[in-house]
């Protein structure tokens, strides 16, 4: 298992990715390396054995009834919301294994809120965190891997952890067997393809077919060659001692078929044995059982009975005190029902008195006020002054009318003098 060393973030490194100057507020330029986008693939991984070294599948998960993460569960996106979640548990459950007090935030805390509270609770124990809150907020990414490495390698730390070194077992170097022949050695490739395809396949079973395959392909093999090997030049012990090698491979195991009805009745003559082995226990405890419960239930029955009849009086009274309760409850239903009507009759009357006492109030006003008085003297005095006025006018427009009508006679006896002929005029015709 291999170490987190590469997360520790310092002013020249995030990440465990080299930087240069000039990047943070517009200084400095990122130089990463063509394997950087998947550093945080190793991060995760180191995150999960640090993980198990705490114990975290029995004291979080079981108790939490969640998931164990995959190995790169921070570093892919898959579901935002679940990652967010699963991310301040983890970051809660490591800052209180770290010694660091910290409440497990709820469903409907504020986001920004506790990632702040991680955040701070993080610096506190020296750790760098060079990066804006939002990037926590989607739940994966290198940033919350390292915020999650950092939260384990304290927690580590707290609990007294310490990294050894490895230890490598001893291995036992094997006899080189040097081939004498070609025959030999194409055994011995035989034996090396064998062994492959053994440990490949799940069961270590050997494939006939395959065995077919490869000693035909042998057998044309050595009669292609030339027969220049009469007699064989291999010692007996040798050939014993490869013999005794090689037997354990050689086995043959045949794959039973889950399928085959043969099992399938054999498992149920053993089910069905162990079940009457089983039922022979049981009946004599669930005879007791019952035998203990139907006296259990006599006793009461007959208890019950007796109690009956000693609270017989009081069970009567207990009735006539609920007869005469219904009867209470129901005149009282009654009553209220007629208080009810009489408050609004109440109510009623009582607006109508508050019309009548505002009306009063209004005339009581109207009659003790003098400004309708002064009002009507004013008008008649006013009316005065322009009778006065008209009957000046109605004078002028008489004299006037006067003066026209006497002008008009006038002019009228003028006109008649003037059409009288004189008789002299008429005597000279």
């Amino acid at each position: 298992m291999s170490s987190a060393a590469a997360v520790v973030t310092p002013s020249g490194l995030e990440d465990g990715v080299p930087r240069s100057r000039g990047e943070g507020a517009g200084e400095v330029v990122v130089e990463r390396g063509p394997g950087a986008a998947y550093h945080m693939f190793v991060v995760m991984e180191d995150l999960v054995e640090k993980l198990k070294l705490l114990h975290y599948e029995e004291e979080l998960l079981r108790k939490n009834n969640l998931k164990p993460p995959s190995r790169h569960y921070f570093a892919l996106p898959t579901n935002p919301g679940e990652q967010f979640y699963m991310f301040c548990t983890l970051a809660a459950w490591l800052l209180n294994k770290a010694g660091h007090p910290f409440e497990q935030p709820q469903e409907y805390d504020d986001p920004n809120a506790t990632i702040s509270n991680i955040l701070s609770e993080l610096r506190s124990f020296g750790r760098t965190a060079d990066f804006p809150p939002s990037k926590l907020k989607s739940g994966y990414g290198e940033h919350v891997c390292y915020v999650l490495d950092c939260l384990a390698e304290e927690a580590l730390k707290y609990i007294g952890f310490a990294w050894k070194r490895p230890s490598y077992p001893v291995e036992e170097l094997e006899e080189e067997i040097v081939p004498e022949d070609d025959a030999e050695l194409t055994l011995n490739k035989v034996d090396e393809e064998f062994v492959e395809e053994e440990t490949d396949n799940e069961e270590n079973f050997l494939d006939l077919n395959v065995l077919k395959a490869q000693t035909y392909r042998l057998d044309t093999k050595e009669s292609a060659k030339q027969e220049d090997i009469l007699e064989s030049t291999t010692d007996a012990a040798e050939w014993n001692l490869e013999v005794e090698r090689v037997l354990p491979q050689l086995k043959v195991t045949i794959r039973t078929d889950n399928k085959d009805w043969r099992i399938h009745v054999d498992q149920m003559h053993q089910h069905k044995s162990g079940i009457e082995s089983a039922l022979k226990e049981t009946k004599g405890f669930l005879d007791r059982l019952h035998n203990e419960i139907s006296r259990t239930l006599e006793k009461i029955g007959s208890r019950e009975k007796y109690i009956n009849n000693q609270l017989e009086h009081l069970v009567q009274e207990y009735r006539a005190a609920q007869a005469q309760l219904s009867e209470a409850k129901e005149r009282y239903q009654q009553g209220n029902g007629g208080v009810t009507e009489r408050t609004r009759l109440l109510s009623e009357v009582t607006e109508e008195l508050e019309k009548v006492k505002q009306e009063m109030e209004e005339k009581g006003s109207s009659m003790t006020d003098g400004a309708p008085l002064v009002k009507i003297k004013q008008s008649l005095t006013k009316l005065k002054q322009e009778t006065v006025q008209m009957d000046i006018r109605i004078g002028v427009v008489e004299h006037t009318l006067l003066q026209s009508k006497l002008k008009e006679k006038s002019n009228m006896t003028r006109d008649m003098h003037a059409t009288v002929i004189p008789e002299s005029a008429i005597g000279s015709y």
